[in-house]
């Protein structure tokens, strides 16, 4: 079985940080992208931000200089900074990562974190 864990969201006002966290476990091969999704209420689920296991990365154009993602190949586990946060910033994120399970046949498939929510007051 493999679990994303993410932790890291709450409240906090207009221009505050926040740093998302998550963690990969379980029988794992190997991870090809980990990233961060959000989804505000009556809206669309929408990606916020990617990286590649050789560090690629590409952001959501309206986090872009506010957001940065950042991975521990080590820990298995993907990071989101987010500065400068705004109250449209406000949804539930919730982590993605496409990897390979420690099984036969291996292949690669999509997991989804539980989501966090993170609201920005203004």
């Amino acid at each position: 079985q493999v679990q994303l864990v993410e932790s890291g969201g709450g409240l906090v006002q207009a221009g505050g940080s926040l740093r998302l966290s998550c963690a990969a476990s379980g029988s794992i091969l190997s991870i090809n992208t980990m990233g961060w999704y959000r989804q505000a209420p009556g809206k669309q689920r929408e990606l916020v931000a990617a990286i590649t296991s050789l560090g690629s990365t590409n952001y959501l154009d309206s986090v872009k200089g506010r957001f940065t993602i950042s991975r521990d190949n080590a820990k298995n586990t993907v990071y989101l900074q987010m500065n400068s946060l705004k109250p449209e910033d406000t949804a539930v994120y919730y982590c993605n990562s496409r990897l390979t399970r420690l099984a036969i046949p291996a292949r690669e498939s999509e997991y989804w974190g539980q989501g966090t929510q993170v609201t920005v007051s203004s």
